[in-house]
């Protein structure tokens, strides 16, 4: 769920965002429905240099009863512990790990790298040779290549990557599947694809290319799928899901 001032907002590339409701209601609701995971992105707290969603922790905390990550304005060991003291499962860190890697692995030897989740919004370059990462939600391209940031990622103890298209984000036309696959050739952490979920054979085609796990947003905030629908798919397709 990507939260800007409160409420859940979805577009298409990071553009045109519509109001989908409450984070921790509808974060609960999934819950009832069966999620595994939900993941919280406050996507304006970087580019206003605003403090952690520490509040919106909590009150999950309240609501959710499934693991829950929560991301936004994280820029130090000190907001990361807030965060996991306020009842999140795990902190998701991108434009401040950019700016200072030395987080990544200074959080990891605090609190484990299983809390530590590295999420990024890539880019293809120009004529498609390779990703380039960008910050503060999408707004800064870095010029830093995707997989090079990802195996450098790993090896200072990221637990989790969380990977973002931003060419697919919001399209509903499915998942970069070269670029799960060319982030799974590279390393061994757990792959959330996120970016592009239409329809359930989307999900299914992005566990193939390599990712662990499948995020989705607009198709379960606008009802085009319940997350049993997806699950049912998935397990006739092979995919080994969890039931509620």
């Amino acid at each position: 769920m990507d939260v800007d001032r409160g409420r859940v907002v979805k577009g298409t590339r990071f553009k045109d965002l519509r109001d989908a409701g409450d984070p921790v209601e509808l974060a609960a609701l999934y819950d009832r429905e069966g999620a595994d995971e939900i993941v919280f992105y406050d996507i304006t707290a970087s580019h206003e240099r605003r403090g952690t969603a520490v509040e919106l922790a909590r009150r999950a905390a309240e609501e959710v009863f499934v693991p829950y990550t929560v991301g936004g304005g994280v820029r130090s060991v000190e907001d990361m512990r807030a965060m996991l003291r306020a009842g999140a499962d795990k902190v998701s860190i991108n434009t401040a790990a950019v700016k200072n890697p030395d987080l990544i692995s200074e959080g990891a030897e605090r609190f484990g790298s299983q809390c530590v989740v590295l999420s990024v919004d890539v880019k293809r370059r120009g004529g498609g040779a390779g990703w380039e990462v960008y910050l503060n939600g999408g707004r800064v391209n870095t010029g830093l290549d995707a997989l090079q940031w990802l195996a450098e990622g790993e090896r200072r103890g990221a637990g989790e990557i969380v990977l973002n298209s931003m060419d697919a984000d919001g399209t509903e036309t499915g998942y970069d599947l070269d670029l799960i696959s060319a982030v799974a050739e590279r390393t061994v952490l757990p792959i959330v694809a996120s970016g592009g979920a239409g329809h359930p054979d989307h999900m299914v085609a992005a566990v193939r290319a390599g990712a662990g796990a499948v995020l989705a947003a607009s198709i379960f905030h606008f009802e085009q799928y319940t997350i049993a629908e997806v699950k049912r798919r998935m397990a006739e397709a092979g995919v080994p899901v969890r039931w509620a």
